[in-house]
């Protein structure tokens, strides 16, 4: 799975705040508690002689992980991830995606801890497409994605998920570096810097952690590919971007939609014959129905990633220095912020 995948913050504002939806406040005050009773310790589970010897392999792994991530990436030492929850579901919450139908702008969520994101998440599925329903209704372009994992910022405890086991042993580990970094640093309302620094310390961090098991480097290819379909996901944003622009009508801003995610389609398959031939992985989100609100996840996991490589080289390779460097950025007001990691790219 790519990693513009969902799942970083995907319950943050619906788990820590009211809001003024008293139906969607009430729905993560259930959603998180339910999550809370529910825990298991993972050393309780591997003592067992009745938990299932696979169950078994993975915790032992993500356990070995979570340890990896404080002794030696210096990320938040504390009770996450070291309890386990069996769900009843394939995922923890289902992410509402919107934007208006000639737009490629989210429609966004405010909230007093999180500040603002591009989704409203429901722990329920039937809730989150009744919520979709009705921004349709209103003319939105909307999509609902399922989430294996989130961070509650270190307010709970969290746990790892059975939706979280679906995962190889690489994902796993690294979605648990990912979501510890986010507990780490967190800048209210930007989303891209979030991201950006959670997805170099789930990178870099899995580097060391592959080494320090005397595995090999990944070959990269996966990434490669991942990095590629990004790149004409968001040239189609860019495209529909500017046709939303261009003062056109209604209809003709329906059928040149329509003609760019055509060609869209036709630059994919032209795309991967050519540098991927026989790899279909991103045949079936393709085929399925494309609009405004299923672009969004794209790029928000990796528009800053080279800056804090540059960051990690600048403060030495040494966690410490590069956490006191990211902390300081994330105090700074935006433009400051964004322009101080523009320098970097330079």
């Amino acid at each position: 799975m790519p990693r513009w995948r969902l799942l970083a913050l995907a319950a943050m504002g619906l788990a820590l705040c009211a809001c003024s939806s008293l139906r969607y406040y009430a729905q993560a005050v259930h959603g998180q508690g339910e999550l809370v009773l529910r825990r298991q310790p993972v050393r309780k589970l591997l003592r067992d002689p009745s938990t299932d010897p696979k169950l078994a392999a993975r915790l032992s792994q993500a356990l070995a992980a979570r340890e990896f991530a404080s002794r030696q990436l210096d990320l938040p030492d504390n009770r996450s991830y070291t309890t386990y929850v069996a769900l009843p579901r394939p995922y923890v919450v289902w992410n509402v995606f919107a934007t208006p139908r000639y737009s490629v702008q989210a429609v966004r969520h405010c909230f007093p801890v999180a500040g603002c994101v591009a989704y409203r998440g429901w722990f329920r599925k039937a809730a989150a497409e009744a919520d979709a329903a009705r921004m349709q209704r209103q003319g939105d372009d909307v999509w609902v994605g399922g989430v294996p994992a989130y961070s509650t910022l270190g307010w709970f405890a969290d746990p790892i998920l059975s939706s979280m086991l679906g995962w190889d042993d690489d994902e796993l580990a690294g979605t648990i570096f990912h979501e510890l970094a986010h507990q780490l640093i967190y800048a209210k309302g930007d989303t891209a810097f979030n991201e950006s620094f959670a997805t170099f310390v789930q990178t870099e961090g899995l580097r060391e952690w592959r080494a320090s098991r005397g595995l090999p480097p990944d070959d990269g290819r996966a990434q490669a590919m991942d990095d590629g379909f990004t790149r004409l996901v968001l040239d189609l944003r860019e495209r529909l971007k500017a046709l939303y622009a261009s003062g056109a009508d209604a209809e003709a801003m329906e059928a040149g939609k329509q003609r760019e995610i055509a060609a869209f389609r036709r630059r994919y398959a032209a795309w991967r014959d050519a540098h991927f031939p026989g790899d279909h992985r991103y045949d079936a989100w393709v085929a399925r129905p494309i609009n405004n609100a299923r672009l969004l996840p794209f790029g928000l996991y990796d528009q800053w990633t080279p800056a804090f490589a540059a960051l990690f080289r600048e403060s030495g390779g040494q966690w410490p220095a590069f956490y006191a460097r990211v902390r300081a950025l994330a105090r700074e007001p935006k433009a400051k912020r964004d322009a101080a990691l523009q320098g970097l790219l330079r």
